[in-house]
Protein backbone atom coordinates (compact mmCIF):
# COMPACT_ATOMS: atom_id res chain seq x y z
CA UNK A 1 0.00 0.00 0.00
CA UNK A 2 1.41 3.33 -0.84
CA UNK A 3 2.19 5.42 2.14
CA UNK A 4 0.49 9.02 2.62
CA UNK A 5 1.95 12.12 4.25
CA UNK A 6 -0.36 11.47 7.41
CA UNK A 7 1.11 8.00 7.78
CA UNK A 8 4.77 9.39 7.96
CA UNK A 9 3.72 11.99 9.71
CA UNK A 10 2.12 9.70 12.26
CA UNK A 11 4.59 6.73 11.90
CA UNK A 12 7.49 10.18 13.18
CA UNK A 13 5.27 12.03 15.63
CA UNK A 14 4.53 7.80 17.57
CA UNK A 15 8.30 7.16 17.41
CA UNK A 16 9.27 10.07 19.64
CA UNK A 17 6.66 10.18 21.43
CA UNK A 18 8.01 6.35 21.94
CA UNK A 19 11.41 7.61 22.58
CA UNK A 20 10.69 10.10 25.31
CA UNK A 21 8.40 7.10 26.86
CA UNK A 22 11.44 5.06 26.77
CA UNK A 23 13.92 7.38 28.16
CA UNK A 24 11.48 8.99 30.58
CA UNK A 25 11.36 5.15 32.05
CA UNK A 26 15.10 4.22 31.72
CA UNK A 27 16.43 7.75 32.99
CA UNK A 28 15.35 7.78 36.86
CA UNK A 29 17.41 4.11 37.24
CA UNK A 30 20.34 5.52 35.14
CA UNK A 31 20.74 7.92 37.33
CA UNK A 32 20.84 5.93 40.24
CA UNK A 33 23.42 3.80 38.68
CA UNK A 34 25.22 7.08 38.00
CA UNK A 35 24.75 8.56 41.59
CA UNK A 36 25.72 5.44 43.01
CA UNK A 37 29.61 5.29 41.22
CA UNK A 38 30.24 9.34 41.88
CA UNK A 39 32.19 11.08 44.48
CA UNK A 40 30.06 11.56 47.47
CA UNK A 41 30.72 15.44 47.82
CA UNK A 42 30.92 16.27 44.15
CA UNK A 43 27.03 14.25 44.25
CA UNK A 44 25.86 16.70 46.81
CA UNK A 45 26.70 19.67 45.06
CA UNK A 46 25.67 18.33 41.52
CA UNK A 47 22.01 20.18 40.43
CA UNK A 48 19.97 18.85 37.55
CA UNK A 49 20.55 16.14 34.96
CA UNK A 50 23.27 13.15 35.42
CA UNK A 51 24.73 12.18 32.81
CA UNK A 52 27.81 10.61 34.31
CA UNK A 53 29.44 9.86 37.13
CA UNK A 54 31.02 12.59 39.33
CA UNK A 55 34.26 11.32 39.26
CA UNK A 56 34.43 7.51 39.77
CA UNK A 57 34.21 6.13 43.63
CA UNK A 58 32.85 2.67 44.52
CA UNK A 59 33.28 3.04 48.18
CA UNK A 60 29.55 3.16 48.65
CA UNK A 61 28.71 -0.26 47.47
CA UNK A 62 31.84 -1.80 49.47
CA UNK A 63 29.86 -0.09 52.71
CA UNK A 64 26.50 -1.34 51.78
CA UNK A 65 27.97 -4.78 51.23
CA UNK A 66 29.51 -5.28 54.14
CA UNK A 67 26.32 -3.97 56.11
CA UNK A 68 25.31 -7.22 57.75
CA UNK A 69 21.38 -6.96 57.28
CA UNK A 70 21.75 -6.19 53.36
CA UNK A 71 23.11 -9.99 53.54
CA UNK A 72 20.88 -11.41 55.98
CA UNK A 73 18.15 -9.03 53.69
CA UNK A 74 18.99 -11.10 50.73
CA UNK A 75 19.21 -14.49 52.23
CA UNK A 76 15.67 -13.63 53.64
CA UNK A 77 14.11 -12.41 50.88
CA UNK A 78 16.09 -15.47 48.76
CA UNK A 79 14.01 -17.93 51.08
CA UNK A 80 10.54 -16.11 50.52
CA UNK A 81 11.03 -15.84 46.98
CA UNK A 82 12.27 -19.57 46.40
CA UNK A 83 9.57 -20.56 48.67
CA UNK A 84 6.69 -18.27 47.53
CA UNK A 85 6.48 -18.51 43.99
CA UNK A 86 7.26 -22.65 44.07
CA UNK A 87 3.97 -22.78 46.38
CA UNK A 88 2.18 -19.89 44.11
CA UNK A 89 2.97 -21.63 40.64
CA UNK A 90 1.92 -24.84 41.97
CA UNK A 91 -1.41 -23.93 43.48
CA UNK A 92 -1.97 -21.48 40.84
CA UNK A 93 -1.35 -24.28 38.29
CA UNK A 94 -3.94 -26.84 39.92
CA UNK A 95 -6.41 -24.59 40.70
CA UNK A 96 -6.50 -23.47 37.21
CA UNK A 97 -5.98 -27.02 35.66
CA UNK A 98 -9.31 -28.00 37.76
CA UNK A 99 -11.59 -24.75 36.91
CA UNK A 100 -10.49 -25.25 33.07
CA UNK A 101 -12.47 -28.72 33.13
CA UNK A 102 -16.01 -28.06 33.12
CA UNK A 103 -18.20 -29.53 36.03
CA UNK A 104 -21.32 -28.69 37.33
CA UNK A 105 -20.65 -26.01 40.35
CA UNK A 106 -18.06 -24.31 38.18
CA UNK A 107 -19.42 -21.30 37.26
CA UNK A 108 -20.58 -20.92 40.77
CA UNK A 109 -16.97 -21.40 42.43
CA UNK A 110 -15.44 -19.02 39.82
CA UNK A 111 -18.14 -16.50 41.13
CA UNK A 112 -17.06 -16.76 44.85
CA UNK A 113 -13.29 -16.27 43.77
CA UNK A 114 -14.26 -13.54 41.52
CA UNK A 115 -15.75 -12.08 43.97
CA UNK A 116 -12.38 -12.18 46.18
CA UNK A 117 -11.09 -9.72 43.76
CA UNK A 118 -12.90 -6.54 44.87
CA UNK A 119 -13.59 -7.46 48.61
CA UNK A 120 -11.55 -8.20 51.54
CA UNK A 121 -11.78 -8.68 55.58
CA UNK A 122 -9.66 -5.57 55.23
CA UNK A 123 -6.28 -5.28 57.18
CA UNK A 124 -6.91 -5.19 60.88
CA UNK A 125 -9.04 -8.68 60.56
CA UNK A 126 -6.07 -10.02 58.42
CA UNK A 127 -3.33 -9.39 60.57
CA UNK A 128 -5.27 -10.43 64.03
CA UNK A 129 -6.02 -13.99 61.58
CA UNK A 130 -2.51 -14.39 60.84
CA UNK A 131 -0.56 -12.99 63.67
CA UNK A 132 -2.96 -14.05 66.95
CA UNK A 133 -5.27 -16.76 65.44
CA UNK A 134 -2.58 -18.67 63.34
CA UNK A 135 0.31 -17.78 65.00
CA UNK A 136 2.73 -17.08 61.94
CA UNK A 137 3.95 -13.48 63.25
CA UNK A 138 8.05 -14.18 62.86
CA UNK A 139 7.36 -16.81 59.95
CA UNK A 140 8.28 -16.86 56.80
CA UNK A 141 4.81 -18.79 56.19
CA UNK A 142 3.49 -15.55 56.71
CA UNK A 143 4.83 -13.96 53.95
CA UNK A 144 4.03 -17.31 51.16
CA UNK A 145 0.68 -18.51 52.58
CA UNK A 146 -2.02 -14.94 52.68
CA UNK A 147 -0.85 -14.35 49.02
CA UNK A 148 -0.16 -17.89 47.80
CA UNK A 149 -2.77 -17.52 44.77
CA UNK A 150 -3.65 -14.53 42.81
CA UNK A 151 -7.47 -14.31 41.33
CA UNK A 152 -5.85 -12.94 38.76
CA UNK A 153 -3.16 -15.10 37.77
CA UNK A 154 -5.32 -17.77 38.50
CA UNK A 155 -8.33 -16.65 35.92
CA UNK A 156 -5.04 -16.18 33.34
CA UNK A 157 -3.62 -19.73 33.61
CA UNK A 158 -6.89 -20.90 33.31
CA UNK A 159 -7.75 -18.96 30.04
CA UNK A 160 -4.57 -20.71 28.84
CA UNK A 161 -5.45 -23.97 30.23
CA UNK A 162 -8.69 -23.96 28.26
CA UNK A 163 -7.04 -22.94 24.91
CA UNK A 164 -5.65 -26.37 24.68
CA UNK A 165 -7.67 -28.75 22.64
CA UNK A 166 -9.98 -30.91 24.27
CA UNK A 167 -9.22 -33.98 21.70
CA UNK A 168 -5.45 -33.65 23.31
CA UNK A 169 -6.88 -34.48 26.16
CA UNK A 170 -9.43 -37.21 25.32
CA UNK A 171 -6.54 -38.97 23.77
CA UNK A 172 -4.19 -39.19 26.91
CA UNK A 173 -7.66 -40.75 28.72
CA UNK A 174 -8.10 -43.14 25.63
CA UNK A 175 -4.26 -43.81 26.26
CA UNK A 176 -5.14 -44.48 29.90
CA UNK A 177 -3.88 -41.04 31.88
CA UNK A 178 -5.68 -40.49 34.82
CA UNK A 179 -6.28 -36.66 35.54
CA UNK A 180 -3.18 -35.80 37.34
CA UNK A 181 -0.64 -37.35 34.69
CA UNK A 182 -3.09 -35.43 32.16
CA UNK A 183 -2.04 -32.13 34.37
CA UNK A 184 1.77 -33.51 34.40
CA UNK A 185 2.41 -34.57 31.34
CA UNK A 186 0.34 -33.03 28.81
CA UNK A 187 -0.86 -29.24 30.34
CA UNK A 188 2.33 -28.31 32.05
CA UNK A 189 4.35 -29.21 29.22
CA UNK A 190 2.15 -27.17 26.64
CA UNK A 191 2.11 -24.59 29.03
CA UNK A 192 5.72 -23.32 29.68
CA UNK A 193 5.43 -19.49 28.39
CA UNK A 194 2.54 -18.79 30.80
CA UNK A 195 3.77 -20.65 33.93
CA UNK A 196 6.95 -18.17 32.89
CA UNK A 197 5.27 -15.06 32.91
CA UNK A 198 3.69 -16.39 36.29
CA UNK A 199 6.71 -16.84 37.75
CA UNK A 200 7.66 -13.30 36.59
CA UNK A 201 4.23 -11.80 38.29
CA UNK A 202 5.20 -13.86 41.38
CA UNK A 203 8.78 -13.48 41.29
CA UNK A 204 8.58 -9.87 41.14
CA UNK A 205 5.65 -9.02 43.53
CA UNK A 206 8.05 -11.12 46.29
CA UNK A 207 11.24 -9.63 45.42
CA UNK A 208 9.28 -6.25 46.26
CA UNK A 209 7.14 -7.31 48.86
CA UNK A 210 7.89 -5.01 51.95
CA UNK A 211 4.58 -4.53 53.71
CA UNK A 212 3.13 -7.41 54.95
CA UNK A 213 6.89 -8.08 56.30
CA UNK A 214 6.48 -4.73 58.28
CA UNK A 215 3.05 -6.30 59.46
CA UNK A 216 4.12 -9.76 60.21
CA UNK A 217 8.52 -10.16 61.04
CA UNK A 218 9.28 -8.25 64.46
CA UNK A 219 12.49 -10.22 64.71
CA UNK A 220 15.56 -8.18 62.28
CA UNK A 221 17.16 -10.97 61.57
CA UNK A 222 14.02 -11.85 59.55
CA UNK A 223 13.93 -8.84 57.61
CA UNK A 224 13.92 -9.09 53.60
CA UNK A 225 15.68 -6.80 51.72
CA UNK A 226 13.08 -4.63 50.67
CA UNK A 227 12.48 -3.66 54.51
CA UNK A 228 15.79 -3.17 55.10
CA UNK A 229 15.91 -0.61 51.48
CA UNK A 230 13.06 0.84 53.29
CA UNK A 231 14.74 2.16 56.15
CA UNK A 232 17.64 3.12 54.62
CA UNK A 233 15.76 4.95 52.33
CA UNK A 234 12.67 5.85 54.18
CA UNK A 235 14.02 6.31 57.71
CA UNK A 236 17.90 7.59 56.76
CA UNK A 237 19.16 4.89 58.29
CA UNK A 238 22.36 4.56 57.13
CA UNK A 239 24.34 5.51 60.44
CA UNK A 240 25.50 1.47 60.80
CA UNK A 241 27.11 1.71 57.38
CA UNK A 242 29.45 4.92 57.85
CA UNK A 243 31.59 3.50 60.76
CA UNK A 244 34.86 5.35 61.11
CA UNK A 245 33.57 8.16 58.57
CA UNK A 246 34.29 12.08 59.77
CA UNK A 247 30.87 13.34 60.19
CA UNK A 248 31.01 16.33 58.15
CA UNK A 249 30.92 13.77 55.55
CA UNK A 250 28.47 11.64 56.87
CA UNK A 251 26.17 13.49 54.70
CA UNK A 252 27.61 13.46 51.63
CA UNK A 253 28.34 9.75 51.59
CA UNK A 254 24.47 8.68 52.76
CA UNK A 255 23.21 9.65 49.63
CA UNK A 256 25.65 7.86 48.09
CA UNK A 257 25.04 5.17 50.11
CA UNK A 258 21.04 5.25 49.58
CA UNK A 259 21.70 5.14 45.54
CA UNK A 260 24.00 1.99 46.14
CA UNK A 261 21.53 0.36 47.72
CA UNK A 262 18.98 0.88 45.63
CA UNK A 263 20.98 -0.46 42.40
CA UNK A 264 22.09 -4.07 44.93
CA UNK A 265 18.64 -4.69 45.37
CA UNK A 266 17.12 -3.62 42.22
CA UNK A 267 19.42 -5.22 39.83
CA UNK A 268 18.91 -8.99 40.22
CA UNK A 269 15.43 -8.82 39.73
CA UNK A 270 16.30 -7.04 36.24
CA UNK A 271 18.78 -9.68 35.26
CA UNK A 272 16.11 -12.18 35.00
CA UNK A 273 14.06 -10.39 32.55
CA UNK A 274 15.46 -10.98 29.91
CA UNK A 275 15.52 -14.93 30.41
CA UNK A 276 11.68 -14.86 30.84
CA UNK A 277 11.27 -12.27 27.73
CA UNK A 278 10.85 -14.83 24.93
CA UNK A 279 7.65 -16.22 27.00
CA UNK A 280 6.40 -13.10 28.12
CA UNK A 281 4.13 -11.96 25.36
CA UNK A 282 3.45 -15.60 24.18
CA UNK A 283 2.08 -16.27 27.67
CA UNK A 284 0.58 -13.36 28.31
CA UNK A 285 -0.97 -13.78 24.66
CA UNK A 286 -2.22 -17.01 24.89
CA UNK A 287 -4.05 -15.89 28.36
CA UNK A 288 -5.98 -13.22 26.92
CA UNK A 289 -7.54 -14.64 23.51
CA UNK A 290 -10.15 -16.74 25.14
CA UNK A 291 -12.25 -15.86 27.74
Amino acid sequence: MKRTVADRVFDTMNGLFLLLLVVATLYPFYYVIMASISDSSLLLQHEGLLLAPLGLNFDAFGMVLKNPNILSGYQNTLIILLAGTSVNIVLTSIGAYALSRKFLLRKGIMIGIIFTMFFSGGLIPTYLLINNTLHMGNNYLALIIPGAISTWNLIIMRTSFEAIPESLLESARIDGAGEFRIFSQVIIPLSMPIIAVMLLYYGVAHWNSWFNAMLFMHKREMFPLQLILREILVQNSTDSMMTGTVSIDREAIGESIKYATIVVATLPILLIYPFLQKYFVKGVMVGAIKE
